[in-house]
């Protein structure tokens, strides 16, 4: 099979039902789907949405845990030609609606009832009526939980499109071009604001078809879906590559170290991705010798730094046959580096691979020439699988993209001989956290609209099971008394969780460098030294 042998997500589809029958394409409880059924399901999604009025290039925002009704209404929105804007479930409701307004969003698909959340009511709370927050929302579809009076259950969807017929559904798909636009990703960055990331369908075919052959990923696999939907990783590295290789997508809503390791056994899974503390959770738990682990056959971990020992143990007690480790972005389809099925544990734990197939990866200096080998630099990435930009933000894709088409990282790496790269920094100041981008910008923007707070400064700092975790510096405004308590429970309250400071310090200055910038590198020494 060529890398270019879908031109559409519609095409995988329909080609995958025919390709691999009466296997198993979605398991979720109760739900069992083949993919000789999958296609009929989607259409039917496709033809709901229609009904609700969704045209060519309309929004479709989904809010929602790993479920198959994400997958189903996912795959639906790209066959009725929409786009699908993800929404990270740990997200607040002023942070779903600033995504909502800022990607026009047509309709909207989520939950009531994930845990202990309602989400509908959470966006009914706000302060400025949803209809104003964001006018081009005109319905909301409940995919679980209760309906409320001015909503729609996804069940009525999938019923309403009875009064589309197929004819039209076929001369609507047969619209969509391999340049269109399949997915609008919200990534944040140092301006503080999330960006739409605009991908479209065949460089995200191109770029998971090589992923799933550098991978192993192979037709029978079971592949429990650990990592979220609205990832890049559980949306093109799980739904579009279970497609792609008659794997089965078994999704998981929430990771539990004992209900993984149950579904293991009970699943019989072959497929566990995750990050690092995944793994360092499950070898730790004291009841491991106790799971019979032997179906476990290929993992594909990151996005922190692993010790080497990790990756040894999880051969040795986890069985796992292939562990493959890589580095990506959203802006550059998720994918970029990739490890390979034979390289030694030192090579998997040290370094995040080389460049993936037709495309080019250079480490370069301020001037944008390259470097030596062994030096560092910039991490550039020019092909295929690069955005076509940042939505309605030109001057941003502009400063991300250069005139040559390099895509620019803001990340510091060197590359060996053999052309594998080790991450050493990141010029944008993003630190990683259980396998979550995590920007000092943003959450400093966030903390800022706390009553009591007249300044912060946010670093990552180092942690055994996350990676790395946020430590804000906090100077409290003059005639407030803050603690460090109440700042980590009141960002609780305001920012998805992986983004609140895991460790606060209520300081009465930040120190400055000469330009008048925050030192965040003597930040960093005084976090390593308390």
């Amino acid at each position: 099979m060529t890398p270019t042998t879908y031109r559409t997500i519609p095409e995988l589809v329909v080609d995958a039902s025919e390709r691999y029958g009466d296997l198993e394409a979605l398991v979720d409880g109760d739900v069992t789907i083949s993919y000789a059924d999958l296609s009929g399901e989607v259409d039917r999604a496709a033809r709901g949405l229609m009904a609700l009025g969704l045209e060519h290039g309309d929004r479709v925002a989904i809010w929602a845990p790993n479920c198959w009704e994400w997958v189903v209404i996912a795959l639906g929105t790209h066959v009725a030609g929409g786009v699908v804007v993800p929404i990270n479930t740990r997200f607040k409701a002023a942070e779903t609606e600033y995504v909502l307004r800022n990607a026009g969003v047509k309709v909207l698909a989520t939950v009531t009832d994930f845990l202990d959340s309602d989400y509908v009511a959470m966006l009914r709370d706000r302060p400025e009526p949803l209809s104003s927050a964001v006018p081009s929302l005109e319905r909301i579809v409940v995919l679980r939980g209760h309906v409320p009076d001015d909503a729609i259950s996804f069940a009525d969807v999938v019923a309403s499109g009875g009064s589309v017929s197929e004819e039209a559904l076929a001369v609507r798909t047969g619209g969509i071009g391999p340049d269109d636009l399949c997915h609008i990703m919200f990534t944040s960055g140092t301006t503080g604001s999330p960006k739409g990331v605009m991908l479209a369908h065949e460089p995200v075919l191109r770029g998971y078809e090589s992923w799933s052959d550098v991978v192993g990923l192979r037709q029978g696999d079971r592949y429990l879906v650990i990592n979220p939907y609205f990832h890049s990783f559980g949306l093109n590295a799980g739904i579009l590559a279970c497609l792609l290789r008659g794997a089965t997508n078994l999704p998981h809503p929430v990771f539990d170290v004992a209900q993984v390791m149950g579904r293991v056994v009970a699943d019989r899974i072959s497929m566990l991705p995750g990050p690092p503390a995944i793994f360092h959770s499950i070898l730790n738990h004291p009841d491991l010798a106790s799971f019979d682990m032997s179906t476990l056959r290929l993992c594909v971990t990151g996005a922190a730094a692993i010790p080497v020992e990790l990756i040894e143990r999880m051969r040795s007690e986890l069985g796992f046959e292939t562990i493959i480790t890589g580095y990506g972005l959203t802006e550059a389809s998720g994918i970029a580096t990739m490890c390979r099925h034979d390289d030694d544990a030192q090579t998997i734990a040290t370094t995040s691979g080389r460049a993936i197939p037709d495309v080019e990866v250079v480490i370069v200096n301020e001037d944008g020439k390259e470097v030596p080998r062994g030096e560092p630099g910039e991490l550039v990435v020019r092909g295929y699988n690069v955005m076509k930009g940042y939505l309605d933000d030109p001057e941003q894709t502009a400063e991300a993209i250069d005139a040559d088409g390099w895509l620019h990282t803001g990340d510091v790496a060197v590359m060996d001989e053999r052309g594998y790269v080790q991450i050493t920094d990141r010029l944008k100041d993003m630190f990683i956290t259980g396998g979550f981008n995590a920007y000092p910008a943003e959450i400093e923007s966030l903390m800022l609209s706390h009553p009591g707070i007249g300044q912060v400064a946010v670093i990552g700092i180092p942690d055994e099971r996350m990676g790395e975790v946020g430590m804000a510096f906090v100077v409290p405004r003059p005639g407030v008394e803050l603690d460090e308590a109440g700042v980590i429970a009141w960002s609780r309250d305001a920012m998805a969780n992986y983004k609140v400071p895991r460790r606060v310090s209520i300081v009465s200055e930040l120190p400055l460098i000469s330009a008048g910038k925050v030192n965040k590198i003597e930040l960093r020494e005084i976090a390593a030294r308390t």
